[in-house]
């Protein structure tokens, strides 16, 4: 490893990956680690790779069946003796790497989207958003090509929570406008209130 910057060695790497992963509310894979991780120029992917597999065999992180790591009880309580000699700069740019991590899983797992092929050769595109609740709305639409179905699917992924608040205020706007029988009964005593 090179000596400039901040993570001199091995042990500067694996402090660095008690930290990440002891904030981190969900499961990560090397390459995601790695990227929380980047948080200095002498840090590299195969000082991760290297030493993720140590920390495993000592206990301090458990790899799982599909491929992410998470992190054990010896694990945060060793992050939690030794995360004070992480360079401060390094620790606050790794902290908001991992805020902005949970954050989109969080979101991500709130979206779903679904192509499905229907008979006639189009597709069906299942979009829905979710709360803590279940279900805040399920959409579906008819895309005539995979590429525009997948382009439906990305898109909606990407701006999950405008649509909603788009079709909440549209639908919301048309509910309280003069067709409903509220606001009905309030034009016709208008109406009568202006003959007399």
């Amino acid at each position: 490893m090179e000596t400039h910057g901040f993570i001199h060695s091995m042990l500067d790497v694996k402090v660095l990956i008690l930290f990440v992963l002891s904030r981190a509310l969900y499961p990560a894979d090397a390459q995601r680690i790695y990227e929380l991780c980047y948080q200095d120029d002498c840090l590299s992917y195969f000082d991760v790779q290297e030493a993720l597999p140590q920390m495993v065999d000592s206990g301090h992180l458990e790899l799982q069946e599909d491929g992410t790591y998470v992190i054990t009880d010896k694990g945060r309580e060793t992050a939690q003796l030794v995360e004070d000699s992480l360079a401060y700069p390094v620790a606050r740019r790794a902290a908001r790497a991992v805020e902005r991590f949970n954050r989109d899983v969080k979101r991500d797992s709130r979206i779903r989207t679904e192509i499905l092929p229907r008979e006639c050769g189009d597709f069906s595109v299942l979009m829905g958003l979710d709360d803590e609740q279940g279900s805040l709305m399920t959409l579906e639409l008819m895309a005539p090509t995979q590429p525009q179905a997948r382009r439906l699917a990305r898109t909606f992924h990407d701006h999950a929570e405008e649509v909603y608040q788009l079709v909440m205020e549209l639908l919301l706007e048309h509910s309280e406008g003069t067709n409903s029988p509220e606001t009905a009964g309030d034009s016709e005593e208008t109406e009568e209130t202006r003959e007399l």
